[in-house]
């Protein structure tokens, strides 16, 4: 039996960082919940649901316009290619540079897949660019530049900051959404794209607070008094329960939002 994730001494309750989760969604480690960890399951759903949302608000022209592949197809290879991207690639390099979800996955393993997952979505996008629109490519390098600056950290650190990732999971998947289905971009796609990044920057404020907690803090020391007198103990639970809630719905209603989208759509 696993040790508990806390222990009260004292008046202290601690978290023990190498027993506790480090993210609320992450399964216990070794073999395969390791790589179903690595896909940050909710997140990935979150960010890919932009994708969808963006293309569902091309105009009804762009759905009827005839190509080689359709308007659904281009869609569905847009969320394949950041499937692979963000939900593989990004997350591989994530948990290769400091491994923050503490899985058991070799680093030759992340390599391999962070490598072959980014390739495969270089590769759908140049096919979107010949058969659809030749613009399209100019988005494959901006696209490998924000996996690679963000998730390695680089020029010290100064892509991987709030505003960098609400442009690079919440903005830049609205706009090749968009772009994928209508072939442009147009201020329907501006708006979305804020759209995504300020709600993107709300998950991250949420989830900037959880992972502190959940992978920093050490011991949590203080009660709540409250106005009746009552006090309450907190606990590293108590820090995290009401962000993760949050995370839970926030993730749960983007999604719900993407399916509401595709149904109008259809």
């Amino acid at each position: 039996m696993s040790p508990p994730d806390r222990a009260a001494e004292g008046g202290i309750t601690r978290a023990v960082p190498p027993v506790s989760r480090p993210a609320w969604y992450a399964l216990e480690r070794g073999g395969w919940r390791d790589y179903v960890t690595l896909l940050h399951p909710p997140y990935t759903a979150w960010h890919l649901s932009y994708v969808v949302i963006g293309g569902c608000l091309a105009p009804v022209g762009a759905w009827e316009r005839l190509a080689p592949v359709g308007a659904w197809g281009r869609l569905g290879a847009a969320v394949a290619a950041f499937a692979l991207a963000v939900g593989v690639g990004a997350h591989a390099l994530d948990e290769l540079n400091g491994r923050p979800l503490r899985t058991r996955i070799p680093d030759r393993v992340l390599v391999g897949l962070a490598s072959v997952s980014i390739l495969g979505a270089c590769a759908v996008g140049v096919v979107g660019a010949v058969t659809f629109e030749a613009w399209l490519a100019l988005l494959i390098p901006i696209g490998i530049f924000l996996v690679l600056a963000y998730n390695l950290e680089l020029a010290g650190e100064r892509f991987h900051s709030d505003v960098w990732f609400g442009l690079a999971w919440g903005g830049f998947p609205v706009l090749c959404g968009y772009a994928a289905v209508a072939g442009d971009v147009r201020v329907v796609t501006v708006l979305a794209a804020v759209f995504a990044v300020l709600l993107s920057l709300a998950q991250r404020v949420l989830s900037s607070h959880v992972r502190y907690v959940r992978r920093r803090v050490i011991a949590v020391r203080g009660e709540l008094e409250r106005a009746d007198g009552s006090r309450e103990p907190l606990d590293a639970r108590r820090l995290t329960a009401p962000a993760e809630a949050g995370l839970r719905l926030l993730s749960l209603a983007t999604v719900v939002l993407a399916a509401t989208m595709i149904a109008f759509r259809i």
